[in-house]
């Protein structure tokens, strides 16, 4: 006769199981991500809860242990699905800050050349059609060669209306919010290597309002929508 395993080990074993599990799912399939900043308005808004698809760019094996905040790199990657592409919504290591992730829209990809010009981006001379839902301040444009402090790069008199033409090398990108007026992004610190690329925005799987009154902190028709 087998002697049973007590009640406390196969919980112990069944919850192990289920860590495991989660860890890679989260580490190589989707993972979950919060909107804190008005950058991607009105495509995200501060609140949303957002599930990003990290397989289809190639998922890196950088596991971070929850709680105790504890990174681990196992040091290879996925192969990938496909590359970021201009249009979609990309997570992304913020360049600045390796600890942070951002997420922006990829306007442009390497080979391509980049242009603003009067607040309109240009794209290897094509307009760049603009996302339903990219919100502008309705502000007087700065004029060209009148340059933003913090823009980038420093030894150029660029603005953010007035900015380029840059090209964009190969195994990089260019990143912008859709709040174009109101967004750090690549125009303020630059491309985005692909090593740094986390994964695609697919849903909101919740939206909280903290703003609202109590009937409406949850904004229950963002719920399920799809990121366009």
């Amino acid at each position: 006769m087998t002697k049973s395993k007590s009640l406390f080990r196969e919980y112990s074993e069944a919850l192990a199981v289920a860590f495991l599990m989660a860890m890679a799912l989260r580490t190589f399939a989707v993972e979950a991500f919060r909107i804190p900043t008005g950058s991607m308005e009105d495509t995200l808004l501060v609140g949303d809860f957002l599930l990003v698809n990290k397989f289809v760019y190639g998922a890196k094996s950088k596991i971070n242990i929850p709680i105790v905040d504890v990174n681990i790199d196992l040091g290879f990657s996925l192969p990938a699905v496909k590359d970021p592409k201009p249009g979609d919504v990309v997570v992304f290591i913020y360049p600045v800050n390796q600890k942070d992730n951002y997420i922006k829209r990829c306007v442009a990809v390497g080979g391509q050349s980049l242009e603003i010009k009067n607040g309109v981006l240009y794209i290897d001379g094509k307009e760049f059609i603009n996302p339903p839902l990219a919100k502008f301040d309705g502000r007087p444009r700065r004029p060209a060669g009148h340059g933003d402090y913090g823009i980038w790069p420093q030894t150029k008199p660029w603005n953010k209306d007035n900015y380029g033409p840059i090209k964009v090398p190969e195994g990089h990108f260019f990143m912008m919010g859709d709040n174009r007026d109101n967004s750090l992004d690549s125009r303020f610190w630059g491309f985005v290597k692909r090593e740094e690329i986390v994964g695609e925005a697919l849903v909101i799987y919740f939206s909280w309002n903290s703003d609202g009154t109590f009937f409406d902190l949850v904004r229950w028709t963002r719920i399920g929508s799809l990121i366009k």
